[in-house]
């Protein structure tokens, strides 16, 4: 049953099926294996988490952190389960290399075996050494006792085979049983943490409907680019393309019609708005936000001195927007409201904004900021 079992495990190796933690060849690494998934399991299923144990989410901000985060914990479990496929495809090929020497080590044995073999056959087919004539005839004994001799050492030879072939079974079946072991460990952990990925992406697409509902509630009009909604989640995507060149996919538009900035900045940018709004009795005034490179270009051209350049504004990251309606007055109540409050949804008025170029209307999204609310 052992050799069965290594035959199998071979035959699986060999035809390149994928064998899971039978790559790791010591109890030693499945525990260690078992360790840090528990660990890093326990930091995935926090990641998300958030509103599953306390309070549904109420605002718009902290539905899109917990969109983030539980896309986040997709990302984080994604790379574990990665990280021990690598350790996986290693361990197999040091378990491919041991079952080599057990397959070169029985061969050898089976060498062992043949002199021997040969030698039971021979004596077995010289009449003379038939029953017990050589002991029984008269005359020289020498042929006897060379007989004897040849009894013994075969004897001797056979008890050495014989402990040989079973050290080498015994250690052939450890291993597959091992093996075997290790195999069903990994399945059972890559299961739970399949799981584990398909509850977030659940949560993370049931949030992202949450927030696309609530901004059309709050007038925000999705067109057919925005199809799967206004998704913070892609904020790692968006980073991807160049500035001033983001597909329509990743942003969203804002309240204001006409206007749009990156998912997560207009979501934010909505919240701050419903806080401006009970607070001044009117919307935001937006007077521009994501330019396109060829926007920018004009922008610049048309500004000499006070438009960043093409391909360095924050406009162009859909991270940036220019206000209107009292805000772009230095020190008015309404600039003085939003920069006393803009933090607490992630808007910031820029250090450079204050000083060269003098720009009290132009307020960015620091996504930075915008994580820790």
């Amino acid at each position: 049953m052992g050799l069965i079992a290594v035959v199998t495990v071979m035959a699986s190796l060999s035809a390149g099926i994928p064998y899971g933690t039978a790559a790791a060849a010591t109890h030693a690494t499945a525990a260690q294996d078992t360790a840090t998934r528990s660990v890093t399991t326990r930091s995935v299923a926090a990641r998300g988490a958030g509103a599953a144990e306390g309070k549904d989410p109420t605002t718009l901000t902290e539905l899109r952190r917990q969109a983030q985060q539980a896309y986040q914990g997709i990302e984080d479990a994604t790379k574990v389960l990665k990280s021990r496929q690598k350790r996986f495809e290693s361990s197999q090929k040091q378990l491919v290399a041991k079952l080599t020497q057990l397959q070169t080590a029985s061969q050898q044995l089976s060498k062992l075996r043949k002199p021997l073999s040969d030698l039971i056959q021979v004596i077995y087919q010289d009449p003379a050494m038939s029953g017990i004539s050589p002991f029984s005839a008269s005359g020289d004994d020498s042929g006897a006792l060379r007989a004897m001799s040849d009894l013994d050492y075969l004897a001797n030879a056979r008890n050495t085979v014989l402990t040989d072939a079973a050290r080498l079974q015994r250690r052939q079946e450890r291993l597959a049983g091992e093996a075997q072991e290790l195999r069903a460990a990994n399945l059972l952990q890559e299961a739970q943490l399949d799981a584990e990925i398909k509850m977030l992406r659940q949560r993370s697409s049931k949030l992202v409907k949450s927030l696309t509902k609530a901004l059309v509630k709050l007038g925000v009009k999705l067109g057919k680019a925005n199809k799967n909604g206004c998704d913070p989640t892609r904020v790692g995507i968006a980073e991807q393309y160049p500035n001033g060149l983001l597909p329509q996919s990743i942003l969203c538009p804002l309240p204001q019609r006409g206007e749009e900035l990156r998912a997560d900045a207009a979501i934010a940018f909505a919240d701050l708005n419903l806080a401006y709004q009970k607070r001044f009795g009117k919307p935001i005034c937006v007077s521009d936000s994501y330019r396109s490179l060829g926007e920018q270009q004009a922008v610049y051209y048309r500004r000499p001195g006070f438009a960043a350049t093409p391909g360095k504004s924050n406009h162009g990251l859909g991270l940036a927007v220019d206000l209107c309606g009292g805000i772009q007055i230095f020190r008015s109540a309404e600039f003085n409201w939003l920069e006393e409050n803009g933090k607490r949804f992630g808007w910031i008025h820029p250090d450079w904004a204050y000083r060269s170029p003098f720009e009290p209307w132009h307020w960015e999204y620091d996504p930075q900021v915008g994580s820790l609310l």
